[in-house]
């Protein structure tokens, strides 16, 4: 059976609670920094999208001097508090760690970029001081990491930023994608807040691109163009009975959790996630979270192929979510338009495909889950009518830049999930920057 109000107030607080507490005093974060060996060649920086000076951070904590070393994250990557709770460290800067070869336990990075960034934000500390306005005008679609990231360079030369947002809050995928015991959305509130604290930038929200406006549109009184809006459209299975009641997507799902109260949000008894990325992840142990006594993820692969890192599958075994492999959803069945199976086929493992991962190959049998929610999980799709209809050149709904970030349409530049089709928050972060600066170049303000 689908309902809220599972629990009580007390059990939801408690699971979704912050999944990686933060420091609790300055001296357990001075002990932790004093770990750090200041490597001269730093790995970790390597590991690193946005590359921040990881080991000059570090040694700022030691001293004492956060502001400096929040200064130090923030002039790579204004995003650093967020990432530092969201990005998959174990395989970025902590999987880069030297520690790691000396099977020792890495330098928590994350947590200590955590430690200087919550700090400052707390305190309003603007490190940047914001040019006089130049008089020139840049537009951009999407208030999520990468439109950001590219506002806030912009701004800093003087340049005054108007962001198109479709949502009614910014933040993008971090406000509306991630996991409730990852962010909370009061955090990301006061992050969007922290950002655009510098000035000269100006978000419209509910605009959407090619029902509100078009990039001809904003051609017309812009002086240069920053697409980042992302993806956000759910891979159909393509499967008998995907419009069964009780067949959720995961993105939708996800939304829900983060833009309501966590009892008003259904969750059946037995679910079944589609999927193995981070978002089906996230689906999963939510679901769990939230109540369902079973929670099945199904792979068509093995965990050896799997998209998600061994520490978010990690957490997903650890709240009682089960894992079959080798599985892909066949048909939904179900009584009275409500979902009560999943039928699977059992898969094996071909040749590579593209991707370098072995393709998986149907046997021909079968098997059938109890069921009475179905979450979608398989992938998202780029917004391809839209960028079709504004003239932009992509490759199935992926925008198509050149190695400065420019799109096909004069002054008109892109970057992060829309280009992509879906990476980490620092990769569209990093993808922000890059664009500011071709953009500056462009406007020859360089």
């Amino acid at each position: 059976m689908i309902k809220n109000n599972r629990l009580s107030a007390e059990e939801y607080e408690k699971n979704f609670s912050d999944i990686h507490p933060p420091f609790d005093n300055e001296t357990a974060a001075i002990v932790e920094a004093n770990r750090c060996l200041f490597c001269y060649d730093a790995p970790c920086i390597k590991g690193c999208p946005t590359s921040i000076d990881i080991p000059k951070f570090i040694k700022q904590i030691t001293t004492q001097n956060i502001k400096g070393s929040a200064h130090t994250i923030f002039v790579s990557n204004i995003f650093g508090a967020g990432c530092s709770k969201v990005c998959p460290v174990e395989k970025l800067c902590e999987g880069n760690c030297v520690y790691n070869l000396l099977e020792e336990k890495p330098i928590e990075i994350a947590r200590l970029q955590r430690y200087s960034s919550e700090i400052a934000i707390a305190n309003n500390w603007q490190m940047f001081e914001r040019k006089p306005d130049n008089g020139k005008k840049v537009a951009i679609v999407g208030a999520g990491p990468a439109g950001l990231s590219c506002a806030h360079i912009l701004s800093r030369e003087g340049i005054a930023v108007t962001i198109f947002e479709k949502e009614e809050k910014a933040g993008g995928l971090m406000t509306y994608g991630i996991a409730a015991y990852k962010v909370t959305p009061e955090f990301c509130a006061n992050e969007v807040d922290y950002i655009t604290g510098i000035g000269g930038i100006h978000i419209e929200y509910e605009k959407s691109l090619g029902k509100d406006f078009t990039i001809g549109d904003l051609q017309k009184q812009y002086d240069a163009i920053f697409l980042g809006m992302g993806v956000g459209l759910a891979r159909k299975l393509n499967i008998p009975g995907e419009e069964l009641q009780g067949v959720e997507d995961a993105i939708r799902f996800i939304y829900q959790l983060r833009s309501n109260e966590l009892a008003s949000i259904a969750v059946g008894d037995r679910v079944a996630v589609i999927g193995m990325g981070m978002t089906a992840i996230d689906a999963a142990t939510q679901a769990k979270r939230l109540g369902a006594k079973e929670v099945t993820m199904i792979y068509r692969r093995t965990q050896q192929e799997m998209p998600c890192t061994q520490h978010e599958m990690d957490i997903a075994l650890l709240d009682g979510c089960e894992i079959i492999w080798l599985a892909a959803p066949k048909e939904i069945i179900g009584v009275a338009g409500k979902v009560t199976g999943l039928i699977c086929s059992k898969m094996k493992l071909g040749d590579p495909d593209a991707s370098g991962r072995r393709s998986p190959v149907d046997t021909g049998e079968t098997f059938t889950l109890s069921v009475d929610m179905v979450i979608k999980a398989a992938g998202q799709m780029p917004f391809e009518d839209i960028v079709a209809q504004n003239n932009v050149q992509h490759n199935n709904g992926r925008i198509r830049i050149d190695n400065a970030g420019a799109t096909n349409l004069q002054g008109v530049y892109a970057g992060g999930d829309a280009v992509n089709g879906g990476k980490e928050v620092v990769d569209a972060v990093q993808a922000g920057k890059d664009a500011a600066a071709s953009i500056i170049q462009y406007l020859e303000l360089a």
